[in-house]
């Protein structure tokens, strides 16, 4: 009981801050209150909390749940510290495990293991949701929703580029194709985005041109103000015969960051028509694609 009595003292002179306790266990020394100060277990228990939220910690739980995004949603929205890391590390990471070899050509080159070397217009959780979103088509009442699968093109890019903006690197989806009652021929919503957007000749050319910005459309990804590329006539006709579209039934737009969405109605096609100029379009641009999925 003698040993017992001093070290309760202590334990309870902790939960008061370790003052009180502290001088009737140590004659008032407070050589024995150190130990058990609050500011000391309070550095404990902050040192857990840190290593929690650690982000190699994340990056192995999310890592374990494939990339979850509706996951990762909702672990952003816990706090503000959690949001930050998933902004800089989760959602890159996440972008990297769909389409490794977009993100590698968007990012400068840089390898799949190492995106952080590049950088990317308006922010990785807008790609993310550009990768896995299709924002549907307004005119045609298509709400958006998650795509299952998704396979985005440098060669469609370059379809969507005029001759005065060639050289820009685009990657575009194919079109997600929606009945909508009433109509012939079915819509299809389709996304895309550009590589250093920021200094690309399509960019160059709409700010040189004083091409208007619209008044009553933002970006699904990013919620920044876009261009009409059909008004400000950089929509050329290869676009609609890479999607399969009727003439003059397109319309997309890019964002300030780079993104680009877009809806056409698109024509039906027999099988014979479905391929590619030589029937070979698959097998060529393979190598310009990635293929994203939940």
């Amino acid at each position: 009981m003698s040993e017992t009595g001093p070290t309760m003292r202590r334990l309870s002179g902790a939960s008061n801050g370790g003052s009180g306790g502290g001088k009737a266990a140590g004659g008032g020394s407070g050589a024995a209150a150190g130990p058990w100060e609050g500011g000391g277990n309070a550095a404990r228990i902050r040192g857990v909390n840190v290593g929690i939220m650690d982000e190699k910690v994340l990056e192995l739980v999310f890592r374990t749940l494939n990339w979850d995004p509706q996951s990762l949603c909702v672990v952003a929205r816990v706090s503000r510290r959690l949001r930050a890391v998933a902004e800089r590390v989760l959602w890159r990471e996440l972008c990297v495990s769909r389409a490794p070899r977009m993100v590698a050509a968007l990012t400068g080159g840089a390898p799949a293991s190492a995106p952080a070397a590049g950088r990317i217009g308006g922010g990785w959780p807008a790609l993310g949701k550009l990768l896995l979103f299709c924002c549907g088509a307004a005119g045609a009442a298509v709400p958006g929703h998650f795509a299952p699968v998704s396979r985005f093109s440098k060669t469609s890019g370059r379809s969507f580029l005029s001759r005065r903006c060639a050289g820009d690197l685009l990657f575009v989806s194919d079109p997600c194709e929606h009945a909508v009652a009433g109509a012939a021929d079915d819509v299809g919503p389709y996304r895309g985005v550009f590589r250093g957007f920021m200094r690309s000749r399509t960019r160059a050319w709409l700010v040189g041109h004083r091409a208007p910005l619209e008044p009553r459309v933002r970006c699904p990804y990013c919620g920044a103000r876009v261009w009409s590329m059909t008004a400000a006539g950089l929509a050329p006709r290869s676009a609609s015969r890479r999607l399969g579209a009727n003439e003059g039934c397109l319309e997309y737009f890019v964002c300030v960051s780079g993104h680009l969405h877009g809806s056409c109605w698109l024509a039906r096609l027999s099988d014979s028509e479905g391929a590619g100029p030589d029937g070979s379009d698959a097998d060529h641009a393979s190598a310009d694609e990635d293929d994203v999925g939940l």
